[in-house]
């Protein structure tokens, strides 16, 4: 290796897709083989797993506290020792003790959360009994279940982004959504909010019958306003809708993610 290589280790909400994210655009800004002053070629850990195998390679245990505004990388050169740079707030140790192990954290695997799923109106009046033992097949725990009519605005509020940038879709939706009652499922599980989208596919019901027929809104939706399902797309979007659809609480031992959000 004739040249220096910085490893970093992040941390963030859906952190393997949003760096993939980042990684494809600048793939894609690059108009030929990278130089010295070209954008920075880079590889990513795709799984939990090999992320562990790779972090025990070039830290610590002590090197990954987390709470504060910490940052440590390593630059590896053939010509030169192996060199640690921290960027640190003050951090005592006392503080220090009672930090999160990120090696535990990522030894233990997927963290038990919480997430919504609303079957939407004239879905789960006939299809219910299949849609739970859906559920139960997938290891979901049902932890807060109820009908609910949906105002306008609340409609609006679950639409995606790229839809609320319409007004006719806009207005389409919420026509849908306010059309009957609503189911409101709050779901527990590993990963629950990744592992909900990934069984719900693509928004649009014909796009998911491409990519996988036993997708959920590829059996259940028929356009992409009457698509069956709506769930949280990400942990801080499914603590909101925990809050708005579930304001009495959970009947769940709640998981320590629900306790910190005061859910």
């Amino acid at each position: 290796m004739s040249n220096p290589v910085l490893v970093c280790v992040l941390r963030s909400i859906d952190a393997f897709r949003a760096l993939a994210g980042i990684l494809k655009g600048w793939t894609q800004g690059r108009d030929g083989p990278s130089t010295a002053d070209s954008l920075p070629q880079a590889v990513m850990a795709l799984t939990p797993e090999v992320t562990f195998r790779q972090a025990i390679l070039f830290f610590t245990e002590a090197d990954f506290v987390t709470g504060k505004a910490r940052f440590y990388c390593l630059l590896l050169s053939q010509n030169t020792p192996l060199t640690q740079i921290c960027f640190s707030s003050s951090v005592d140790e006392s503080w220090r003790s009672r930090a999160e192990s990120l090696f535990s954290y990522l030894h233990a695997g997927a963290q038990v959360l919480c997430t919504v799923l609303l079957v939407k109106p004239g879905v789960w009046s006939r299809r219910l009994p299949r849609i739970l033992r859906n559920l139960h097949l997938e290891k979901f725990s049902v932890v807060g279940m109820k009908h609910t009519d949906l105002e306008p605005a609340t409609a609006s509020g679950l639409l995606p982004s790229e839809v609320q940038q319409d007004p006719a879709a806009v207005e389409a939706h919420c026509a849908y959504l306010t059309s009957g009652t609503a189911l409101v499922l709050c779901l527990q599980g590993p990963n629950a909010v990744k592992k909900l989208m990934d069984l719900l596919g693509p928004e649009d019901p014909k796009l998911a019958q491409a990519l996988d027929p036993s997708l959920w809104r590829a059996q259940y939706g028929t356009s992409t306003v009457q698509n069956g399902f709506y769930g949280s797309k990400s942990y801080p979007v499914a603590v909101r809708d925990m809050k708005l659809f579930f304001p009495e609480g959970l009947c769940c031992a709640q998981c320590q993610s629900a306790q910190e959000e005061e859910v």
